[in-house]
């Protein structure tokens, strides 16, 4: 028997109002089907903003230290339970259970910074010009807030919008992807054995458009964290600030790596066999725009096609695998249709371009790595974001063009260069129009302690992560003082 799951509302796992259930599946065997969850709608958005509007009154006067004590335990219980986390996310997701360790290993690093912030929520003590006056800052939670979480990093990207919203003192409504529900509700479990009260955290699975748009549009949420595509994230942010609440997304990357003629091409092909095609290239970061002057553009595609080729597609748990299946039916029809629409507009296919169906995959939702040659500004491939192992290799005669196409982007998210150049390595660093930059790194590369955030139409509001994790889930009060 498949096991059904429900919503977590005031402590309680409860059924959705609609009595309507929907099917997590394992996209590398479309035929098991991972658990049924609650297709939840407005009104179950309502019954959870209440629970958190009440559970807010205790929580936001809990002391702050006390509130970072629930992250302290829940580094202890990720370590406990890393291998089952892992093992849910490889089957759920579809990448190999070696990232969804790495996936856990990242979460945990993100836990140990996050709660050491709870000691580090500041304000500041300012001399007022009358001697008379005491002025000074402190910080306090916003109230109810949302939380909208993406598939492709659903343990890591869940726990640490989360982590921050509550340890400032705020209740969250948390909105997982619907094709990750499984692990997101050993998200709630988690945070329920690490000591988090009822109300305080509260879970509604459902379809993200009825879903989203109910915590957007509704008034007594303070801040909407979101994680997935530009569109729906630039939409879900207009609702948002119209009503005056706060925003804060990370959406869409078409990022660059620019490979110059000094690089070291062995570790460099390597870095971006990392960063365009692991994960199927389903991260924000990952490259999928690959610059490199026409000198040495034959053997940089040659090198690269090899590398694609050698790649071992299958099963997540395969002992040998380099990458599982892409996460469902609508991403795997998404890189047809662009694979299709490149070599329309003029794009040569070096290598991929097609859904694996042989050697026991027919079940699964199993693709080849990509590389296109003879891209230019004007294509499709150039401009849209794919989120699959797809890389788009386009040629340039100078370092500046390159850094020109580099910045030809809607997007701004993360990029990288790769020379021994240091003038232009800094050049680069200090004009590419990006959130995050590299140099001799892979694209995707980062470390929880910095901030994270992109630029253009890649972010909104305040980054995430590093020293500046809580400013955006909290205001500034102000405090003048005359004995």
């Amino acid at each position: 028997m498949v096991q059904t799951y429900f919503n977590y509302i005031d402590g309680e796992w409860v059924s959705a109002q609609s009595g309507d259930v929907y099917a997590s599946i394992n996209p590398a065997n479309t035929e098991e089907v991972l658990g049924y969850f609650q297709k939840s709608d407005e009104r179950d958005v309502e019954v959870a903003i209440q629970v958190a509007e009440k559970a807010f009154k205790a929580w936001s006067h809990v002391a702050v230290p006390e509130r970072g004590d629930v992250l302290f335990k829940l580094i202890y219980l990720l370590e406990e339970q890393k291998e089952e986390l892992a093992t849910i996310i490889t089957k759920e997701v579809g990448k190999t259970y070696k990232n969804s360790l790495a996936e856990v290993t990242i979460t945990i690093d993100a836990m140990k910074q996050f709660s050491g912030e709870a000691t580090r929520l500041k304000g500041e003590t300012v001399p007022s010009k009358n001697a008379e006056i005491f002025g000074y800052t402190v910080r306090e939670p916003l109230g109810v807030v949302g939380v909208i979480a993406p598939y492709n990093f659903p343990l890591g990207i869940g726990i640490w919008k989360i982590a921050p919203a509550i340890v400032a003192g705020n209740t969250v409504i948390f909105k997982p992807a619907s094709n990750t529900s499984l692990i997101s509700v050993k998200i709630i479990e988690l945070f329920e054995k690490a000591g988090v009260p009822k109300g305080v955290i509260n879970m509604v699975t459902g379809p993200g458009g009825v879903i989203g748009r109910a915590i957007g549009n509704h008034q007594k949420i303070k801040a909407v964290s979101f994680t997935g595509s530009t569109d729906v994230g630039l939409a879900l942010g207009r609702a948002v600030t119209t009503r005056g609440g706060k925003m804060q997304a990370e959406m869409g990357g078409k990022n660059a790596s620019i490979i110059l003629e000094d690089a070291n091409l062995d570790e460099t092909i390597q870095n971006v066999v990392i960063s365009g095609f692991f994960d199927n290239g389903q991260r924000c970061t990952g490259t999928s725009r690959l610059i490199v002057p026409r000198s040495i553009s034959k053997d940089v595609i040659s090198r690269l096609v090899e590398a694609a080729n050698a790649l071992h597609i299958t099963d997540g748990f395969d002992e040998k695998v380099d990458n599982g299946p892409v996460i469902d039916e609508s991403q795997l029809n998404l890189y047809l249709k662009h694979v299709d629409l490149a070599i329309e507009e003029g794009a040569t296919l070096e290598c991929g371009g097609k859904r694996l169906i042989d050697q026991g995959r027919d079940n699964g939702y199993f693709v080849a790595p990509t590389v296109f040659s003879g891209v230019t500004p004007e294509m499709t491939i150039f401009s849209e974001e794919i989120f699959a192992p797809v890389i788009a290799v386009i040629e340039v005669d100078s370092y500046e063009e390159a850094l020109e196409v580099a910045n030809d982007s809607d997007f701004g998210l993360s990029s990288t260069i790769y020379t021994k150049d240091l003038e232009k390595a800094m050049h680069f660093v200090k004009h590419i129009q990006t959130g995050v930059t590299h140099v001799n790194i892979p694209s995707n590369y980062f470390e929880n302690q910095y901030p994270f955030g992109g630029k253009k139409a890649s972010s909104l509001g305040p980054r995430e992560q590093g020293s500046t994790a809580l400013e955006f889930w909290t205001e500034y009060k102000t405090v003048y003082i005359k004995a």
